[in-house]
């Protein structure tokens, strides 16, 4: 039985990417056990995928806070024996980064990789015993897909994306809205958001569409926005803080997702949800949300680009309509 090695560690949006490759692997070489090194913090996402058999964590954030701890070093030497545990006929990074090219040198087997030229980082090619070339310029998932395509020798049957996820139950019970918008505010960047009183417009627009706004957050400045947004917004709910497992529980109840350029509206269309993705900062024909069915997600905005709140409710009604 066929092992392999997968290196995509951070971010979210890059985890949640990756995903479409596992689903290809198995659909050509359905007997692979496929393990996985993934950033401890985002662990969850590579655990919703069936086809894969074992998720490795690192914890390279919080290691490098704590460096003179004997506590990372065991850590440290705990993960070198789980990579070297198996042999693996192939490992493949699909990160493209020196840190992620320096992780899967740590394990045994035919390493892969994009060659100088197509890694984000082309120093990290030079840890890569077999180097691909992926052309630039394509969206991610594209990118991850096609560098596994060549690592394994199989042609891709479709362009369309399958992340291979559901969400399951949610560990945390919550008293949900009967039907509600996930409203996914919270981004890394403060160039990234969507201004306050727009989710206000919106939430009050979706309220008089029987629609509720349910808002996640992650740290002590993201709640506070959320709750000033839901004071203001009558019977809109501010969640808990919530595992990524349990944000999926979230997401797959929800009737659509809207949300900044952030992971969890990558998420929300790997759920294949109905999925308004915002971009204020960024663009988004390389990262921005690609779901299976191109009809359920829709990328608003660009680089110095505010999306107006009409703009995202007519692309909201586009997505959530049902295709003939």
């Amino acid at each position: 039985m066929p092992r392999l090695l997968m290196i995509k560690t951070t971010s979210l949006g890059d985890v949640i990417h990756n995903l479409p490759v596992i689903t290809d692997i198995h659909a050509h070489l359905p007997d692979t056990q496929i393990d996985w090194v993934v950033e401890e913090s985002f662990a969850d996402i590579p655990r919703l995928h069936p086809g894969v058999n074992r998720v490795i964590t690192v914890a390279i954030r919080r290691w490098r806070k704590h460096l003179l701890q004997a506590d990372t070093w065991r850590e440290i030497r705990g993960l070198r024996q789980a990579l070297q545990q198996n042999r693996y006929d192939h490992i493949i990074d699909t990160q493209g980064l020196f840190k992620s090219a320096i992780l899967g040198a740590q394990a045994q087997g035919i390493y892969h990789g994009q060659n100088a030229a197509s890694a984000r980082e082309p120093l990290a090619a030079m840890f890569y015993q077999r180097r691909h070339a992926v052309a630039r310029g394509q969206h991610a998932v594209t990118r991850n897909r096609l560098l596994a395509a060549q690592a394994l020798g199989y042609h891709l049957n479709s362009l369309a994306p399958d992340y291979g996820i559901q969400a399951g139950p949610a560990a945390t019970a919550l008293a949900l809205p009967a039907r509600y918008i996930a409203a996914l505010h919270a981004t890394s960047r403060d160039s990234k958001l969507w201004p306050e009183q727009h989710w206000i417009a919106l939430g009050q627009a979706l309220q008089q569409q029987g629609l509720a706004m349910v808002l996640p957050w992650g740290n002590a400045s993201e709640q506070a926005r959320a709750q000033r947004i839901a004071s203001a917004v009558p019977n809109s709910m501010v969640l808990p803080r919530l595992s990524l497992n349990d944000l999926a529980a979230v997401l797959g109840q929800a009737q659509a997702a809207i949300g900044v350029d952030t992971g969890l509206v990558h998420l929300a269309a790997a759920l294949d949800l109905p999925t308004v993705a915002i971009y204020t900062d960024t663009d988004p024909s390389l990262t921005g949300v690609l779901a299976h069915d191109s009809s359920k997600a829709i990328n608003l905005g660009n680089k110095g680009e505010i999306p107006a709140v009409a703009s995202v409710l007519a692309a909201l009604n586009s997505v959530s309509q049902p295709q003939a």
